[in-house]
């Protein structure tokens, strides 16, 4: 009787959120085009150079950042590196497991460190020390806490929370070797902002920032960062099913108009 509840529950949530969205409403009472609730909190890891918490409804993701010296890659001699990691805490979701990153965990971290990536919100020369010798390393680690949905958006705005938090200290040359000042420090210089926008395909419908139960169900997703100039730095697709032209053209127009409204969640950090 367990077994059989359990196959027909998610079956009948399936056509009650299909049926909803057919009538224009979603299971939890918001519009098509509405985020859940946004709270951002910094300077949350005191070990940490930079920090923040996101929570995005119930989606709690926890970002830190950690600047190390080292090389350059020998390509761009003169730029600074960002590294970004993901981890899927096992008490954010029964469905994650301990051990290796999976294929959703090293998802997760690609698509957030481009989107950080071609926004350029980071000037990586001033991250430069002794050109082909010596740069900044950014170490991005993002750490799912609670999962309800839509990881990426809320790790994009955790990544860029945690980064406008980080401050730098003060390095110089002496001898040929660099010097760290511990007891000066100031804040990463950030040029730009950047913000992601989810959609989910149910039915003949997109739907902005899925919940969980909206993403079980979805057969399209289409994850589209932004800049504050309405530049789009990243784009992403998941799930089995397709998105028509008229799809994609529809959610860059909404991604357009809710970005702003994302980016204002970060006003206050500086």
């Amino acid at each position: 009787m367990g077994v059989l509840t359990m196959e027909i529950i998610p079956e009948i949530m399936k056509e009650d959120i299909i049926s909803l969205i057919s009538n224009n409403k979603r299971l939890d009472g918001r519009s098509f085009y509405e985020f859940r609730d946004i709270k951002i909190k910094t300077g949350v890891i005191s070990k940490a150079e930079g920090s923040a918490r996101v929570k995005l409804g119930d989606t709690q993701v926890l970002v830190g950042v950690k600047p190390t010296i080292g090389e350059p890659f020998p390509d761009n001699p003169n730029l600074g590196i960002i590294i970004t990691n993901s981890e899927l805490l096992p008490m954010a979701s029964p469905t994650f497991e301990p051990g290796p990153p999976d294929e959703r965990s090293i998802e997760l971290a690609r698509v957030v460190d481009r989107c950080i990536r071609e926004s350029n919100m980071l000037d990586l020369e001033k991250l430069c020390i002794i050109e082909g010798e010596k740069v900044w390393i950014l170490f991005i680690d993002l750490h799912i806490l609670d999962y309800d949905g839509n990881l990426f958006d809320a790790s994009v705005l955790g990544a860029v929370a945690a980064l406008m938090d980080t401050k730098l200290p003060k390095v110089s040359i002496e001898d040929d070797e660099v010097v760290i000042d511990d007891s000066s420090v100031e804040l990463l210089d950030i040029k730009d902002k950047v913000a992601m926008c989810t959609f989910a395909k149910i039915g003949d419908e997109l739907v902005l920032d899925p919940s969980l139960e909206e993403e079980e169900i979805l057969t399209a997703r289409l994850s589209i960062g932004m800049n504050s100039e309405g530049k789009i730095c990243a784009m992403q697709k998941g799930g089995k099913g397709s998105l028509s032209r008229e799809d994609i053209s529809k959610a860059i127009n909404i991604a357009e108009e809710k970005t702003p409204e994302l980016l204002q969640h970060l006003e206050n950090i500086r």
